[in-house]
């Protein structure tokens, strides 16, 4: 199967070849993907990095790029560059996580297509590593909740904690029911730890302290950090759900 690379800001996955179908994740400027099948305008695809299958719309794709730089902050600005010889900002942004091929640089702006331009400090090198987890989950904090979503716009809880793991170009599964399945548990109990991801069914947070933790929640509408233990009782409370494990980032 031939691979291949998506060139749209980001583009929503789909369960069948619809939009009035269910969104189940999204797929990032600069990731790698395989064409399974195609359908009329759509096709259906199976991410490099997670092994993610759906249906995405057949346009905005590339055989060959050569992936240099992601971006690092939540919203890199695009820019165009005109005959005045100055930079102009337009209203799209690449998100977090977006791979992209540094084509041309000018002073302190980098072209990743034709008349494309991102800010250098926005980008970090295709291979870097960021070992601060903390850092990137609070690039999230109070971004809307979004079932299925991956971006700025809107992000669910497993795939906050995906994105960290992609970041630094580590395999993790897209949605909690598999990423539980991976993960080696670890006694459950009231002492948690910076860096403890807890798993309930369909649901994923992670302890930025001993005291707190960060998820992105449904009945609050968005990324969130929540005292842990109060948050482990109300779950209990709405939803009768017990945490089913505890794992280390």
């Amino acid at each position: 199967m031939t691979k291949f690379y998506s060139t749209a800001l980001f583009k929503n996955i789909y369960k069948k070849p619809s939009t009035k179908s269910e969104i189940t994740s999204q797929i990032l400027f600069g990731e790698k993907f395989k064409i399974i099948l195609k359908k009329k305008n759509w096709i259906k695809i199976k991410s490099i990095s997670d092994n993610y299958k759906g249906f995405i719309k057949n346009n905005n794709l590339l055989e060959k790029l050569n992936l240099t730089h992601k971006c690092f902050s939540l919203k890199t600005r695009i820019y165009k560059y005109k005959k005045t010889k100055r930079f102009v900002g337009t209203k799209l942004f690449l998100p977090f996580n977006s791979r992209i091929s540094l084509n041309n640089t000018k002073n302190n702006f980098v072209e990743f297509q034709k008349n494309k331009w991102v800010k250098k400090k926005d980008l970090k090198p295709i291979n870097h590593k960021e070992t601060n987890f903390i850092k990137i989950f609070k690039k999230f904090n109070k971004i809307k909740y979004v079932w299925g979503g991956r971006t700025y716009k809107g992000i669910d809880c497993s795939a906050l904690i995906q994105l960290y793991y992609l970041y630094n170009n580590k395999y993790f599964p897209r949605d909690t029911i598999d990423q539980i399945k991976i993960e080696k548990g670890k006694k459950i109990s009231k002492n948690f730890k910076k860096g403890n991801i807890i798993y309930w069914k369909g649901h994923v947070a992670v302890c930025i302290n001993s005291k707190k933790l960060i998820h992105a929640y449904g009945p609050m509408k968005k990324v969130i950090i929540m005292n842990t233990v109060k948050t482990i009782e109300r779950i209990y409370k709405t939803a009768k759900l017990e945490v089913k494990k505890v794992t280390n980032i």
